[in-house]
């Protein structure tokens, strides 16, 4: 594995590889972010750097300890995940008892916690008896995506790392590059992964997505036809995709904005729906300036409606409505 595996975290990466030359390790780390930014991929990179033997600026997946790493049998990394829907106090007291014997065969023990920040408020007590006092050998990483959700006292007591979310240039580079995307897919994925590169892989490994992203086109198609009987059929389509709203509605602002960047410029160089200009251009020849800007705001104005938890259906109906009077 190694850091080399982790995308677009480089500065963490570079402070974890320098904690480990001048050894000086934390005890107790907290990986904060987001879902899909990388937590759990650099607490195992970082688990396999702290073991491996022959450790410079990566590991070197060649010695014994990165040979166990790989098999999953290292004795002196363990990994904790939630019992169901928390991390219970009984698995911080098993973790306690493990953390009495010293390291097998390194000079550090590593545990991992994930979902870190669903730990019981017990179990968090007991893990700070840990952590005020913790044994010179130990490493302890929690991973969270809501570093709040723990007491202040285990705040203060680990070092914070907090990952953040990459530029979509940043994520379309790395799917052209890991998966030889061409630069038109790329770019939509890149998009609509909310600077979350996990979002991304899941959005190009997503059977769906593009089906979506095309049923959504006739949506707008129909908008911009104008005829008010067709509201009922489109809100039926947005009704059996409720829970992927914000991402049907992602995909009619990306299509507006589209429509805005060749209007303005006539350039497909910041297009996101790239493969589909020649579209996009139809539709700018049949709406103008304000009417577009208008029908962005009406979208916009119905996301935060949804978040408001204002009636669905209502919401929808008037949006749709709304754009095909503008």
């Amino acid at each position: 594995m190694g850091f080399s595996e982790v995308f677009g975290q480089e500065q963490i990466i570079k402070n974890l590889t320098m904690a480990i030359q001048k050894d000086r390790i934390a005890h107790a780390y907290i990986f904060d972010g987001s879902d899909g930014l990388g937590k759990g991929m650099m607490a195992m990179a970082f688990a396999q750097a702290i073991v491996c033997k022959n450790f410079r600026q990566d590991v070197c997946n060649a010695c014994a300890a990165c040979i166990k790493f790989h098999h999953n049998n290292h004795p002196d990394i363990m990994i904790i995940e939630p019992e169901g829907t928390s991390i219970k106090n009984k698995q911080i007291e098993a973790f306690q008892q493990d953390l009495q014997r010293k390291p097998y065969e390194s000079r550090k023990k590593i545990y991992i916690i994930q979902q870190a920040d669903q730990m019981t408020e017990s179990a968090q007590n007991r893990l700070l008896k840990t952590l005020e006092e913790p044994p010179a050998y130990a490493v302890i990483i929690l991973i969270s995506i809501n570093a709040n959700r723990f007491l202040p006292t285990i705040r203060s007591r680990c070092q914070m790392i907090k990952f953040h979310r990459l530029g979509e240039q940043q994520i379309h580079v790395f799917l052209k590059e890991k998966y030889g995307m061409s630069s038109e897919a790329s770019k939509i994925y890149a998009a609509f992964s909310d600077g979350i590169i996990g979002k991304a892989i899941q959005l190009k490994e997503s059977p769906d997505f593009l089906e979506k992203r095309e049923a959504v086109i006739g949506v707008i198609e129909k908008v911009l036809e104008g005829d008010p009987l067709s509201v009922f059929p489109m809100l039926e389509f947005f009704e059996s995709n409720k829970e992927d709203v914000y991402e049907l509605l992602d995909f009619m602002l990306t299509w507006f904005r589209d429509i805005l960047i060749l209007k303005e410029t006539a350039s497909e160089d910041f297009l996101i729906n790239l493969d589909k200009k020649t579209m996009l251009e139809e539709c700018g020849l049949r709406i103008g300036y304000q009417q577009i800007s208008h029908i962005i705001k009406i979208i916009e104005r119905t996301k935060q409606d949804i978040k408001a938890n204002v009636n669905f259906q209502l919401v929808i109906e008037n949006m749709l409505l709304s754009m095909q009077e503008v």
